[in-house]
């Protein structure tokens, strides 16, 4: 590996930790290095699940006063993700290459499109809380617990924003603080990248020296999104990862040309 590549995936796994644990979309800051660096789709994004998976973890645990009280409600919300990412690495693992290949730039576009309209999600949640103020009933629950396996499912087979989708879901069906949201947010996305990790590290086409990177780099990240994340712009952010996004979108259908 050329000198300046493995600084290149190193800087983009921190970048990537603190995305992912302020907002949630860090995949789609690392996955477009790799791929522009020369790594096939496939193993860019097995590498990428594993590689940031430390980050997740260094994320939750920065969240972890934000934590307190949720144990119950975890026990409920984990099964779910768990189960939804083995769902998901088992269709990526099944489906023919082409077809990731095919899949992607769709699969970034919807992403790119979570991110930009976030923040109106955000405000209508706001809304909605102001004018409730409590949680819904049972069938909500059903609900949300559904809708945490399904974005597990799309965290196993693709990572990318599952963490702006898992807190557009839960800010609607939850009535509690943003933070906590977020910090239950980083549990969950903690759990896919793992369970997906875990997997691939067996059975997929990766690169360990980029993982190396992409788990030291997102640690770091991690801890310092925890910390110093709510600080930065989140206009900032969510402009770089626009940005990257659509770029990366552009050079996989060029790649299908």
């Amino acid at each position: 590996m050329i000198w300046w590549h493995a600084v290149l995936i190193a800087a983009a796994g921190i970048w990537a930790g603190m995305i992912n644990t302020v907002v949630g979309s860090g995949t789609l800051v690392t996955f477009p290095v790799l791929v522009a660096l020369g790594y096939p789709p496939l193993t860019a994004t097995t590498s990428n699940a594993i590689g940031l998976a430390p980050g997740t973890i260094s994320g939750a645990v920065g969240y972890r006063h934000e934590l307190r009280g949720q144990f119950r409600r975890m026990l409920t919300f984990v099964p779910a993700s768990l189960v939804g990412a083995g769902c998901g690495t088992v269709l990526l693992l099944s489906l023919p290459p082409d077809a990731f290949e095919t899949v992607v730039p769709a699969l970034v576009g919807l992403a790119v499109v979570l991110v930009i309209i976030q923040p109106r999600v955000s405000t209508w949640v706001l809304r909605r809380r102001e004018t409730s103020g409590k949680e819904q009933g049972t069938g909500s629950q059903v609900l949300l617990i559904t809708l945490i396996f399904l974005i597990g499912v799309y965290g196993g087979y693709f990572t990318a924003a599952q963490g702006v989708m898992l807190m557009a879901v839960m800010g609607m069906l939850l009535s509690e603080p943003i933070q906590r949201l977020n910090g239950i947010k980083n549990v969950l996305a903690a759990v896919v990248n793992v369970v997906a990790g875990t997997v691939y590290a067996f059975i997929a086409p990766v690169s360990w020296p980029a993982i190396a990177l992409l788990a030291s780099g997102s640690i770091v990240g991690g801890w310092l999104g925890a910390r110093i994340g709510r600080k930065l712009s989140p206009v900032a952010l969510r402009a770089v990862i626009v940005v990257v996004g659509v770029a990366a979108m552009v050079q996989m259908i060029l790649r299908q040309v």
